[in-house]
């Protein structure tokens, strides 16, 4: 059953972790079921070291913490009570961007600007061929998200304002190949790096998983293909994430989430030329976050693995096991969301 608005919750996972391999020593205490979480952001409140992290998911699910996870607050959306938010973007305790997943006017993007008791829509699709797959901000006013092919490109939208939302021009975006499409699982299929100049999205499906890049911000764009794994539907890059030097790429098939072969992939060279992990994560990865320099952790289905990437290479050692869709870091500490209402936290040692 969903808790009504203004009902405090209490949600806590505590991990181990043992330099022998994944650890089954953790602590789940939580009473939303009725959800499964697949967007997290977490900004940081001020010098005393608390987070406000917000959380969504579907069936219209909105989760805010201002005292770094020991308490929560269940948000609404008006009219928005069968929504599937697969991505938030929160600024602090008052500011976020929420958006929704689906075919057409489900495709939705929202803000609040008073910590969730009014959300201004700023966005509806507007066709069946949009399908928001991940929005990505770099401050309250500054935002892209992207969605699925229309006419045979991708289409990614902006907003400069902090209100009105425009679709970048089309015209430099390569043409997708066939059954080409991004994946929305953590709502982390798209990436602004290097201070907004270079924007990134992977995608996949039966053709090939690919990455498209653009260093103008987002007025051209090349493709690169990945040799992370492709060929169906359920298949391809679901996650990127940036470092310093590197870019990390995630994803397999999600229909076979034990699957360890061809699941993650890097590049060093802005996006050109992608290599397989030297030592692939477990399986399926559906979300990937930088957590230190050089430091990666990537969730899915069957659990957690730590990457670390070294000279120009990428390895990846299992962590925790578990079942997990999105990751959000702030200043060594990270938050996963996953499947009932699971809110995660760690700061590896």
């Amino acid at each position: 059953m969903l808790y009504n608005p203004g009902v405090r919750i209490l949600i806590l996972l505590a991990f181990f972790f043992s330099d022998s391999g994944p650890s089954d020593s953790w602590h789940v205490l939580t009473t939303v079921r009725d959800t499964n979480l697949r967007g997290v952001s977490v900004v940081r409140k001020s010098a005393a070291k608390q987070r406000v992290v917000w959380a969504s998911g579907s069936n219209g699910m909105i989760l805010r913490s201002i005292d770094d996870g020991a308490t929560w607050k269940q948000l609404a959306v008006g009219g928005a009570p069968d929504l599937d938010f697969r991505g938030i973007a929160a600024f602090d305790a008052a500011t976020a961007y929420v958006m929704s997943s689906g075919n057409g006017d489900k495709s939705r993007i929202y803000k609040t600007q008073d910590g969730g008791a009014v959300w201004a829509l700023q966005y509806t699709g507007t066709s069946p061929a949009v399908f928001l797959d991940s929005i990505v901000c770099e401050s309250a006013t500054s935002c892209i998200a992207l969605s699925d092919p229309g006419d045979g490109k991708f289409v990614v939208l902006s907003t400069k304002d902090g209100s009105h939302w425009k679709d970048l021009p089309r015209d430099k975006m390569p043409a997708t190949l066939p059954n080409e499409g991004a994946f929305a699982a953590s709502g982390s299929s798209l990436a602004i790096c290097d201070g907004g100049e270079n924007i990134y999205f992977g995608t996949g499906g039966a053709s090939s998983a690919r990455v498209f890049r653009s260093h103008d911000r987002g007025l051209s764009w090349t493709v690169a293909d990945t040799p992370v794994a492709s060929g169906n539907a359920s298949s391809g890059i679901f996650s990127i994430a940036c470092g310093q030097g590197i870019l990390v790429a995630v994803g397999g098939d999600y229909k076979d989430g034990e699957m360890s072969d061809r699941v993650s992939a890097y590049s060093s060279d802005l996006g050109t030329t992608w290599h397989l992990a030297e030592k692939q994560p477990r399986g399926y990865r559906s979300s990937v976050t930088q957590i230190a320099d050089g430091v990666f952790l990537a969730v899915g289905p069957n659990g957690a693995d730590i990457g670390r990437s070294t000279f120009k290479t990428l390895n990846w050692e299992a962590a925790v096991d578990g079942n997990f869709n999105a990751l959000a870091s702030d200043d060594g500490k990270t938050w996963a969301v996953g499947p009932k209402g699971t809110i995660a936290t760690f700061a590896p040692r």
